[in-house]
C-alpha cells in the first residue's frame, strides 16, 4: 500500500465499530460488526452481494444509525450526525454512483466542494470565479488528481474515468484524515481501474490523508492495494487478515468471491 505505514501517529483506531447491528425491521443487516482503522493502513471490505458492505459503510458514514453498539471517529461517538457533519471532522466519501454536478465544469465542481468545506454555502456558486482561494485549491486539487487539463470541461462531457476522479476529487476537496470509497472504479475498464487507483492513492499520500477504507468487488484492486481485507457474509465479520493470507486460504475466497484470481505483484 503506498500510505506509509511507518508514519503512523498514533496507536487509537481512527475510527471503529463496536459490535453494531444495524436491522431493519426484523432483518439485520449487520450482526455485532466489530472492527478498526488504524493510521496509514487501506482497508478493503469485501464480501458477496448482500454481505452488508454497503450498509455497514452507510452506518460507518452517519447515513444510518446503528440499532446496537457504536461508532467513533478520531475518539468521538459520530453514530447517526450524517456525511456533511463528519466531512467537516475530517472522513469523506466518495460514491459507487458518480455524484457530479453535470452542467458544472471540473473547476466548478471542486470550487463547490471547497466552499462546502469553508462553510462558504449562502450561495456558493455566485462568487466561484472570482475568489482567489476557491479557484486556488480547485486548481491544487485538479493538479494532483490528474484533471489539470479538464478544468475547464463541462462535467456530464468527461469519460467514465474521468467522472471517477471527478468525484474522488470532490471527496478530496474536503480535506480528509479519512476516505471512504465505494466501488472507486466499478464501471470503468479494467486499465483504467488501475490508473484511476494509481491516482487515488498516489493523491491521498500527497494530501496527507491518514488512511483509506473501499467497498471493492474486483479482487485484483484489493489484492494489490490493502493492508487488511475484512470480509462480511449474511451481516456479520467472517475474517479480517492481511491479504496474503486471505489470498492463501481457498475457503475464505469461495465464500467470498468463488474464484481465485490470478496472483498478482504486491504494489509498494
Amino acid at each position: 500500500m503506498q500510505i506509509d505505514t511507518a508514519a503512523a501517529r498514533a496507536t487509537a483506531p481512527l475510527f471503529e465499530t463496536i459490535n453494531v447491528t444495524k436491522a431493519f425491521g426484523v432483518f439485520k443487516a449487520l450482526r455485532n460488526v466489530s472492527f478498526s482503522v488504524s493510521d496509514g493502513e487501506f482497508v478493503s471490505i469485501v464480501g458477496p452481494n448482500g454481505a452488508g458492505k454497503t450498509t455497514l459503510v452507510n452506518v460507518v458514514t452517519g447515513l444510518l444509525r446503528p440499532t446496537v453498539g457504536e461508532v467513533r471517529f478520531m475518539g468521538q461517538d459520530i453514530a447517526g450526525i450524517g456525511p456533511v457533519e463528519l466531512a467537516r471532522r475530517g472522513m469523506s466519501r466518495a460514491f459507487q454512483l458518480v455524484n457530479i454536478f453535470p452542467a458544472l465544469t471540473v473547476r466548478e465542481t471542486l470550487a463547490v466542494a471547497v466552499a462546502s468545506r469553508l462553510r462558504r454555502v449562502g450561495n456558493p456558486f455566485r462568487s466561484l470565479r472570482r475568489d482567489d482561494v476557491l479557484q486556488a485549491d480547485a486548481e491544487r486539487i485538479a493538479e494532483v488528481l490528474g484533471l489539470r487539463a479538464r478544468l475547464e470541461t463541462v462535467a456530464s462531457t468527461l469519460s467514465q474515468g474521468e467522472k471517477k476522479l471527478l468525484d474522488i476529487a470532490s471527496a478530496f476537496a474536503l480535506n480528509p484524515s479519512v476516505i471512504l470509497l465505494d466501488e472507486p472504479t466499478s464501471g470503468v475498464s479494467s486499465g483504467d481501474k488501475h490508473a484511476i487507483m494509481g491516482v487515488l492513492v498516489t493523491a491521498a499520500k500527497a494530501a496527507g490523508v491518514r488512511a483509506i477504507v473501499q467497498v471493492e468487488h474486483d479482487m485484483d484492486l484489493v489484492e494489490r492495494y490493502s493492508h487488511r481485507i475484512v470480509a462480511l457474509q449474511e451481516g456479520t465479520v467472517l475474517a479480517d487478515m492481511a491479504p496474503d493470507a486471505f489470498f492463501k486460504d481457498p475457503a475464505m475466497i469461495s465464500a467470498v468471491v468463488g474464484t481465485r484470481p490470478q496472483p498478482l505483484r504486491k504494489m509498494h
